[in-house]
């Protein structure tokens, strides 16, 4: 009896030892430098108004020190015809902030995977992806930033420069009675434009909304905006 009680306080040593040894050799493959793993980033998103696409991300806190964020994507083309590359981000790769402005990435109106992982020195984490394909077709819009004026006689607006993708579907009426709806199509931007000579003593009324024949879509209109002549 001894004998199988000293055998058996023995094998328990053995198995703690080995326990503790294979705890302590698996320390150096879950620290670098003294620090953890890196953790992949989390909570993907993407932000899109007026055909701006920002991905966003929940940041990887490590006291002390500067995470990088590489951001890279996937549109149709690379995954159907180029064996599922991923290409980096113009401006996100590498990037300090916990965003990356994907705007000149997104140049096709299909759906685009999104990927970012984090670094910090020679450590890298693993990728997070995207949970839903993106598509530019998702963006909000909202009508431009409006100013009417009068020059003399005539009705001037002044619309903002929203980019090269944007037209805009400019309404205008002398606010009367059974006054004609006029409708004018504005390419120019950030650039007064001349809408009709008033009349004295008329106000006249001004709405726009923006048109992105990229995505065939369009914003509600704006709030309209009234002026007169004296």
């Amino acid at each position: 009896i001894c004998q199988t009680q000293t055998l058996s306080v023995v094998l328990e040593e053995v198995l703690t030892n080995l326990i503790m040894w294979f705890f302590y050799a698996l320390i150096p493959c879950l620290l670098v430098d003294g620090v953890a793993i890196l953790p992949a980033p989390q909570n993907l998103s993407v932000h899109s108004t007026n055909m701006k696409h920002l991905l966003m991300w929940s940041p990887v806190v490590v006291p002390g020190e500067i995470i990088h964020y590489f951001v890279e994507y996937q549109g149709e083309y690379e995954s159907l015809y180029m064996s599922h590359i991923w290409i980096p981000s113009s401006w996100g790769s590498p990037t300090e902030d916990p965003e990356c402005d994907i705007t000149d990435d997104i140049t096709a109106t299909v759906p685009y995977n999104l990927r970012v992982r984090a670094s910090l020195g020679s450590q890298t984490s693993a990728w997070s992806t995207l949970q839903h394909p993106f598509n530019r077709n998702t963006t909000i819009l909202t009508p431009p930033v409006m100013e009417v004026t009068k020059d003399g006689f005539h009705l001037v607006i002044k619309l903002e420069d929203l980019g090269p993708q944007f037209e805009f579907l400019v309404a205008y009426w002398r606010r009367e009675p059974g006054a004609k709806e006029h409708v004018k199509v504005v390419r120019s931007r950030g650039i007064p434009v001349h809408l009709e000579t008033m009349e004295p003593g008329v106000p006249y009324c001004v709405r726009v909304r923006t048109l992105v024949k990229a995505i065939g879509r369009h914003s509600p209109f704006s709030q309209a905006e009234c002026v007169k002549v004296q």
